[in-house]
C-alpha cells in the first residue's frame, strides 16, 4: 500500500490484491464510485455503489472497525473522490490502483452480464 498526505489526512493507495484481501476477511467496505450503468454491466461482487456524480462524504458510513475503500473503472475516479472525502475532513481513506480495469487484468472474479442472456453472472476472471 502507498500513502500520501492530503487535505491534512492520508490517502492509501490499495494494490488489487490488499482489497481481495480486505474483502475475504471483511475489513472492508469496497465502494464503486463509477455510474449506475458501468456498476450494472460488470461490478466486483460485494461493492456498493456510490457514484461520483451523486457523491456526498457526508453520506458515506462510519468506518469503525472497517476501511473504506474506493473504487472506479481506472483509479482516477475514485482518487478524485477520496480526495473529495479528504477535504471534508475525514484524517484516512483508501481507493484501489487502477480500479476495475486492474481487477480484471488479475484475473479476479466479478460478475457479469451473459450476452446471451442478458442475465447477470459470475466470472471468475
Amino acid at each position: 500500500m502507498k500513502t500520501e498526505q492530503i487535505d491534512g489526512g492520508t490517502l492509501e493507495t490499495w494494490t488489487v490484491e490488499e482489497v481481495e484481501k480486505g474483502l475475504a476477511d471483511h475489513s472492508i467496505v469496497l465502494i464503486d464510485v463509477r455510474t449506475p450503468p458501468e456498476y450494472m454491466f460488470e461490478c466486483i461482487p460485494g461493492a456498493l455503489l456510490a457514484p461520483m456524480s451523486h457523491f456526498d462524504a457526508a453520506q458515506m458510513p462510519e468506518e469503525g472497525n472497517k476501511r473504506i475503500v474506493f473504487h472506479c473503472g481506472s483509479g482516477i475516479r475514485s482518487g478524485k473522490v477520496a480526495q473529495r472525502y479528504l477535504a471534508a475532513g475525514h484524517d484516512r481513506i483508501a481507493h484501489l490502483e487502477g480500479g476495475f480495469g486492474a481487477w480484471k487484468q488479475a484475473k479476479k472474479p466479478f460478475i457479469g452480464i451473459d450476452p446471451a442472456s442478458g442475465s447477470q453472472r459470475a466470472v471468475n476472471g
